[in-house]
């Protein structure tokens, strides 16, 4: 049974902002896509974001949640990554041929990125230096990266003549110029050799936007306490993951992500925390903390979500602790398509959640579907069809069995919104 003693906050939804500009290659198509972090419809990096932060949300609020492949349209995506987002080895929450890392401009400890890039590549990962400006200290890099990307200078014979020297050094590395603005320069840079062309005279920033569930700083908090122990405990893990929407959700994703052709199928959070170990564990809790989310509303969405499934678990628990944790997911998931504003069918696939648990979610099927549709008969005080129910998932108990659950369940859904009144 998990732990009521909750002192979390309650995530709430929010609108997210991205922006993606196309790469073009000599013929005008299509390459890629820069993915560029935005915090509002004003399409500009906002200003006071430092590139950790603007890293760590990329990540975990489009990244991990989104996935990069709607993102770009299954074009090949690129990213810029801080500094210390290269050290703390973010680039493993992807996998390696998903994505081209960029390393900012303002990237410092470059013997430290170098070997890190070193390590990585050797992975099968890719990476593009950004905004080379020819000074000496990006030397360790140069022969290390996939691709470098120049700024247009005017005059335009400066930009050219840097592409041509590069293109001497590194036959093999692959020129993209940035802030083309006309016909002309595209023209002098493609006959200079340029490989990759991005500019307003092709694609200004494209914005793109997207509900999403933000979880709750006090979720963050112990996360971070719990993973900055030598041993990772994975059940004090799981227990904070289930406990936050948000969470579960990008969990799940990130799970989806890294098993790439696999065909896993999740059907339990403390599955998905144990597949993916612990350096991705703590991975992630960095993610979390360099994003710094937080939030100052409770979600009532959410505490319906928490109700139902603690109340799922409950009601599953004669079956076996694999059984009531399964209940438990598809209680919480059942609430994300009002939460994220997308059909459950949707969700089902993109999260991975199977045959089984996909079907109890849509169609109410099986033991877990019973279940579900008992949670919501109760919250509907639809008692006729909840007393059906009950000789389904369990035909020896007494009716007295759904009150009691739901009345623990509700308790338990309202600690946490007493808990975020108390810390307010």
């Amino acid at each position: 049974m998990l732990d009521t003693q909750i002192t979390a906050e309650v995530p709430k939804l929010v609108t997210q902002y991205i922006a993606r500009q196309p790469i073009f290659d000599a013929e005008t198509g299509i390459y890629a896509y820069e993915l560029l972090y935005r915090d509002s419809i004003n399409n500009a990096f906002p200003i006071g974001t430092t590139d950790g932060q603007a890293t760590g949300r990329l990540f975990f609020n489009a990244l991990m949640l989104i996935g990069i492949d709607k993102l770009t349209a299954n074009q090949r995506a690129f990213i810029n990554l801080s500094s210390d987002a290269l050290l703390d080895d973010f680039p493993k929450l992807l996998q390696p041929d998903s994505a081209v890392i960029e390393i900012v401009e303002r990237a410092d400890n470059i013997d430290k990125v170098s070997s890190r890039v070193t390590a990585l590549k050797k992975e099968g990962y890719t990476f593009a230096l950004d905004d080379y400006d020819g000074d000496e200290k990006w030397e360790p890099l140069l022969h290390l990266v996939d691709y470098i990307k120049l700024e247009v200078e005017e005059p335009i014979i400066k930009t050219n003549m840097l592409l041509k020297k590069l293109k001497r050094r590194f036959p093999d590395v692959k020129i993209i110029v940035e802030r083309i603005e006309t016909h002309e320069q595209f023209m002098l840079l493609k006959s200079a050799g340029c490989d990759y062309f991005q500019g307003f005279f092709f694609a200004r920033p494209e914005m793109l936007t997207y509900h999403n569930v933000e979880p709750s700083k006090f979720a963050v908090f112990d996360l971070l306490r719990c993973t900055s122990r030598p041993d990772l405990d994975f059940d004090e893990v799981h227990q904070w993951v289930a406990k936050d929407v948000g969470l579960t959700a990008r969990i799940l994703k990130l799970v989806n992500a890294r098993s790439g052709n696999q065909n896993l199928v999740i059907t339990s959070i403390s599955q998905a925390v144990i597949y993916l170990g612990e350096d991705a564990i703590r991975q992630f809790v960095r993610v979390l903390a360099l994003s710094e989310l937080g939030v100052d509303k409770p979600s009532e969405l959410t505490k319906l979500g928490l109700t139902r499934a603690y109340f799922m678990q409950l009601m599953l628990e004669p079956g076996g602790k694999e059984m009531s944790e399964r209940g438990y997911l598809v209680g919480l998931m059942s609430v994300l398509d009002a939460i994220l504003n997308m059909e459950l069918d949707v969700i089902a696939k993109e999260f991975c959640l199977g045959d089984d648990l996909s079907s109890a979610l849509l169609n109410f099927n099986g033991m877990l579907g019973a279940t579900l549709q008992l949670a919501r008969a109760v919250e509907e005080e639809n008692w006729s069809l909840a007393v059906k129910l009950l000789v389904t998932i369990r035909p020896a108990s007494p009716i007295d069995v759904i009150y009691n659950a739901m009345l623990v369940a509700r308790q338990y859904g309202d600690e946490v919104l007493a808990s975020i009144i108390e810390d307010a």
